[in-house]
């Protein structure tokens, strides 16, 4: 199995995929959506994939950089966003290398705090990973 960042070029972000994922157009047409977001925010979103040889799994962790404050003019939060293992990989602690991959390397790149918004099944496996839950970080819903 290998880990890396995936680096948007000219093309679909998932043109290195196995024909099987791009056979039907409504994935094609969404790569292509994809890849033209992707390449507007890349400096802010950054994709790990896990390979074996094909890609079996993905996360991405958004880079957003804060307000200065006196002594800190340069502040950096990041958040684990979209993490799937295809679900044939699943159970092989993949989902848990790719966020720490992510958020390992939100955090050299200078985050002072790395969030995850999880579902309820996935949340012990992100406090085994060192994940907090903070009275301090509250939400609100949007119309979403």
């Amino acid at each position: 199995m290998t880990l890396c960042q995936l680096v948007p070029r000219e093309g679909s972000p998932c043109e290195d995929q196995p024909g099987r994922y791009r056979r039907h157009r409504r994935v094609e047409k969404f790569a292509a959506e994809l890849a033209s977001w992707w390449a507007t925010h890349q400096d802010s979103h950054l994709a790990f994939v896990a390979r074996n040889p094909e890609i079996v799994g993905m996360a991405w962790v958004a880079l957003v950089p804060r307000i200065p404050r006196p002594g800190a003019t340069s502040r950096l939060s990041a958040d684990i966003q979209s993490v799937f293992v295809d679900p044939a990989h699943r159970g092989h602690g993949i989902g848990s290398a790719l966020v720490q991959a992510a958020s390992e390397h939100a955090i050299r790149l200078g985050a002072a705090r790395v969030t995850v918004h999880s579902g309820r099944r996935a949340v012990p496996v992100y406090e085994r990973l060192g994940f907090e839950s903070s009275r301090q970080l509250l939400q609100r819903q949007g119309n979403d």
